[in-house]
């Protein structure tokens, strides 16, 4: 068998190559829904760590499961309201970080 070498290439330099460099309109747009992505992740973990179902959580946030589970899979048609009310329910601290031209306002 023929001994294949691999190069390894940096995560940030796919990224650069396949979606674009940082501040394009490409990798903003990337990098934003990665977050958002994250969220759905963060809310489902927290609500498993709980051990509540969606229907339970549901419950507690005044919604029907399905927007629970769309929540969890794709925050993009949230609103954050609900979003909100999803951490309050699990107990979960907020912490919101706004950049406003490269300079970090946290509230």
């Amino acid at each position: 068998m023929e001994n294949i070498k691999f190069k390894t290439v940096p995560l940030d330099s796919m990224i650069d190559k396949h979606i674009g460099k940082r501040g394009t309109d490409d990798r903003e747009r990337f990098e934003n829904e990665l977050r958002i992505e994250l969220l759905g992740q963060a809310i489902k973990r927290a609500r498993q760590e709980r051990n509540l179902t969606q229907e339970q959580l549901g419950e507690l946030v005044g919604v029907q499961k399905a927007q629970i589970s769309k929540i969890e899979n794709s925050v993009k048609n949230a609103r954050l309201e609900t979003i909100l009310k999803v951490f309050n329910a699990l107990g979960a601290k907020v912490n919101f970080n706004v950049e406003l031209d490269s300079k970090s306002l946290v509230y």
